[in-house]
């Protein structure tokens, strides 16, 4: 039947324009509006908000930017921020369960404390090493990606770069509906819907909602989820307007925690078992309030504060870890961990731009502070800290009864965290003629932490002692400039600077508050040029990146201890294309090689300089192709690989590269209603998108096909 429908497809993309089945400029404008034809216009000349604080175009910022449009991920398919995300040049995806399912690699680094996680450009902090939101891509207006060092704009833990998910947000033009339903493999559905518009001059809303479900491809692989968002806006003057909005997650993952491989290599027989127990438990809760403000009261000032309140609940009760035992011929597993996260983010963010003309030179100036107060509670059953292997249970590789939870201790309250966090930031671009601008950015981040321990006593006491006090300052700046020989085209040059947190700043342990925050900087240039009147636009960098003061866990060490050494860096090119041509084609390619490495990495008497830091691969491409038979028949194929990695500082355990091909075509019934039918992994690739543990690899989709039905009005 698979083969059936995806012959039939390939048949009809290669057979219908052969016909010259073809439609006049009229029906086709008339026809087109449900879908996605080709790339939005001029968008190198769009402003964004990621690259830069005072809305810059593209071609305007000195640095990597990339916008990936909301209607474009969802017309691919793509079922979560990270595939839609690691679609962007160089992005990779390191998401495990442990991680939120969210954490990404960028320029040589990975994990929550080196690509940062950004909603409608506010930082989200990592509990734990853990960001469980926003993940279900119907929501989101648009991504914008930033590639290096983001510090000097958000503050600690982006050296690798940022990604900034902006929502949907209300319409006051006109109204606005849009619907999918849809169905597929592994008993997966979806079905989403948005409406929003004006309400009167003064006021416009939006609401979004989505649902999902799937059966999963590993046993026992069920999850759900639930995403809504919802906003009003306010604009009482022509100058002023408000936004309140609040945004809801409720997900249920898939409780895998990867597939252990058998003697070093991947076996077809187990590669669909689940190791897990029975009743494992994995649901993150996150809910976000937001009211934004901005005031514009003349074309030279403008005024924007943002003030937010983030809850996150997040549960885990599995059977983690999984091992071959070549001397017993069976799979040992071990790890029960029970684990909640309790966290509330409160902040508010406010920030002046004022425009100004010296003798004919433009300047712009912004000025700005962040301030955010989180509180975290960890609570878990292990019986010390750290926690012991576990209880090991052998079972048949291919074969076994999952078995129950095993919980002597109870889930109960470990440690809570107090933060106290502000930063003060500025921004500045000067004009200098129509050809170059030079543009300038500093920032000074402040965090205290506060961690309690809870101590268990006889009978249910409990005692509760401060056991870290520990105040961070630093100070991250940038200078670039851009030098435009003609308008769509601009070569640009950057140096940044940027600090990484140890591990997670919210949750610094005892042990890492005897050490500073690894520093690094960066250096790139490049070249990006629009042409075709904004219907192509193509980038290329080059980059270098060094980050110091390495935090490692001395090899052998019990308990387990920390150091801090050396330096790791990075160097590498990236490419990219996107071009939207006569007679309905379309490519959007991109690329990336690097060089990523530990320079200096002595610990414990054992060196690993010269090797690559694991999760990290050192090349990486997608290309995405598109040919709009007619003005209602649209297919697309898209290619997406990466390299090779490693999952351990020596380089002993090495992860193969994988190249996996999504398609799909898109028929519109009627100007508002399409059928579309989308194919995941169509020569059912086995490949693993990251690892849990050294052997043990997460694996990715396997061939499935989803159809569905969209509509818009």
């Amino acid at each position: 039947m698979i083969k059936t429908i995806l012959t039939s497809s390939a048949l009809a993309a290669l057979v219908l324009p052969t016909l010259g089945y073809a439609e006049d400029a009229s029906e086709a404008a008339d026809r087109s509006d449900i879908l996605v034809l080709g790339t939005r216009t001029d968008e190198a000349e769009v402003p964004t908000q990621t690259g830069s604080r005072l809305g810059l175009t593209i071609l305007e910022t000195p640095a990597s930017v990339e916008t990936l449009a909301g209607d474009v991920i969802r017309a691919r398919g793509d079922l979560s921020i990270v595939d839609a995300v690691t679609r962007a040049t160089g992005i990779s995806s390191v998401a495990n369960p442990g991680n939120g399912g969210t954490g990404l690699a960028a320029r040589g680094f990975s994990g929550q404390g080196s690509v940062m996680q950004l909603y409608d450009g506010v930082r989200l902090y990592p509990g734990a090493g853990t960001v469980t939101f926003p993940t279900d891509p119907w929501t989101v207006e648009r991504i914008e990606v930033l590639r290096g060092p983001a510090s000097v704009l958000y503050g600690q833990g982006a050296i690798g770069g940022a990604v900034n998910v902006i929502s949907k947000k209300p319409n006051s033009d006109r109204t606005e509906f849009e619907a999918e339903a849809g169905y597929g493999s592994q008993n997966s559905w979806r079905i989403a819907a948005g409406l929003g518009g004006p309400v009167n001059e003064l006021i416009a809303y939006r609401l979004d909602i989505s649902r999902t479900q799937s059966d999963g491809w590993v046993d026992r692989g069920n999850s759900e989820g639930m995403a809504i968002s919802s906003s009003v806006q306010l604009r009482p003057t022509d100058t002023l307007t408000l936004t309140l909005s609040n945004d809801y997650s409720d997900q249920k993952p898939m409780r895998y925690f990867g597939t252990p491989l058998i003697d070093g290599e991947l076996d077809e027989r187990n590669k669909r078992r689940n190791y897990n127990v029975t009743d494992a438990l994995m649901r993150f809760k996150d809910n976000r309030t937001t009211l934004r403000a901005e005031w514009a009261p003349s074309d030279s000032v403008r005024v924007r504060g943002t003030a937010y309140r983030l809850t996150t609940h997040r549960k885990w009760r599995n059977l983690e870890s999984y091992f071959w035992n070549g001397a017993t011929g069976k799979i040992d597993r071990f790890d029960f961990f029970g684990i909640d996260h309790d966290q509330t983010q409160i902040g508010a963010q406010t920030d002046v731009t004022l425009r100004s003309y010296w003798g004919g030179v433009k300047n712009e100036l912004l000025v700005g502070f962040d301030v955010n107060g989180i509180k975290f509670r960890h609570s878990n059953d292990f019986d010390s800290d750290p926690p012991p292997p576990g209880f090991s249970e052998p079972v048949d590789p291919y074969s076994f009864g999952p078995g129950l939870y095993y919980n002597t201790f109870g889930v109960r309250p470990q440690y809570r965290t107090q933060t106290r966090q502000y930063s003060l930031f500025a921004e500045d671009r000067l004009t200098i003629s129509d050809q170059l601008s030079v543009s300038a950015g500093i920032n000074f981040d402040h965090a205290n932490v506060k961690r309690y321990v809870t101590s268990h006593g006889a009978g249910g006491s409990t005692t509760e002692a401060l056991r870290l006090d520990k105040t961070l300052h630093n100070v991250t700046w940038r200078v670039g400039a851009v030098y435009q020989p003609a308008p769509a085209i601009s070569i640009y040059g950057q140096y940044a600077t940027a600090v990484d947190p140890l591990g997670s700043l919210i949750t610094f342990s005892v042990g890492q508050a005897a050490f500073k925050n690894t520093t690094g900087d960066q250096v790139e240039a490049g070249v990006k040029a629009r042409f075709l009147g904004g219907r192509g636009l193509a980038t290329i960098a080059a980059y270098r990146i060094v980050k110091k003061n390495l935090l490692a866990t001395v090899p052998g060490s019990l308990p387990p201890r920390q150091d801090q050494v050396g330096q790791r860096s990075a160097k590498g090119l990236e490419a990219s294309l996107t071009l939207d041509l006569a007679g309905g084609f379309g490519i959007e390619a991109n690329g990336t090689v690097l060089d990523a490495r530990f320079d200096q990495f002595l610990t414990g008497g054992t060196s690993f300089n010269g090797k690559t830091p694991p999760k990290v691969p050192e090349a990486a491409a997608n290309l995405w192709l598109r040919y709009d038979v007619t003005a209602r028949f649209q297919t697309r194929l898209g290619l997406r690989y990466v390299g090779k990695t490693w999952s351990d500082n020596a380089n002993q355990f090495r992860v193969p590269g994988y190249a996996v091909v999504d398609g799909g075509i898109s028929f519109a019934m009627t100007k508002n209603v399409a059928a579309n039918l989308r194919v995941y992994n169509l020569f059912d690739k086995a490949y693993a998108t990251t690892t849990y543990n050294d052997e043990q690899w997460l694996l990715g989709r396997p061939r499935s096909i989803d159809v569905s039905v969209s509509a818009r009005f």
